[in-house]
């Protein structure tokens, strides 16, 4: 894996410490377009809920959090077409452009301002691997239709371009396109 990329997961989670769920939201909804209508920023907004509710202790006060969340959860993903449960790690700023087919692996990591369009998939690869998911890294730009699946790493900066599938590693600042996708903007054009 990526040491860039680990250690901006880390710098994400020590971030996102630091702000309290009302200062996320209002950060998303701002990255958002200050429009609180848009399915993606709903979507954000019930993730970052659902990681809150997860901080309250003793465990009975988390319950009604709990059976909120689940009713939230269900109905983004069943009116919108957005899976984005809380056990994704989210990073700042994360813009879900747009709405239908998407879905997030709950293991995967997204990088801060990253963008995710329509009809995209961030899932496992192999059935007898159901923990591996892939990580995105920060300012990653996923086009429409985009499959990403396995324990894949996509490097800070990176391009995903629309209806790609990729199936190996992007590194930074790269565009990968093409079934199965391929670099396109660095000195080598390897199959991914």
């Amino acid at each position: 894996m990526n040491t860039q990329i680990e250690l901006g997961e880390e710098t994400n989670t020590s971030q996102l410490s630091t702000l309290n769920l009302w200062q996320q939201i209002r950060e998303d909804w701002i990255a958002h377009g200050r429009d609180w209508t848009k399915p993606g920023f709903r979507a954000v907004a019930i993730h970052r809920f659902g990681v809150w509710r997860m901080s309250l202790e003793p465990k009975l006060m988390r319950a009604p959090f709990s059976i909120l969340y689940g009713m939230l959860y269900r109905k983004v993903r069943n009116t919108y077409g957005i899976e984005l449960p809380y056990t994704v790690q989210l990073g700042r700023r994360v813009i879900i452009e747009h709405q239908s087919a998407i879905v997030i692996h709950g293991y995967c990591a997204i990088g801060d301002d990253s963008i995710i369009r329509q009809g995209v998939t961030l899932g496992n690869r192999y059935v007898d691997r159901p923990f591996d998911a892939p990580k995105l890294g920060k300012n990653v730009n996923v086009g429409a239709g985009a499959k990403i699946f396995g324990n894949v790493t996509i490097g800070d900066g990176a391009n995903i371009g629309a209806n790609a599938v990729v199936l190996s590693d992007v590194p930074p600042n790269a565009t990968a396109v093409g079934i199965p996708a391929r670099i396109i903007n660095s000195s080598r054009s390897d199959v991914l």
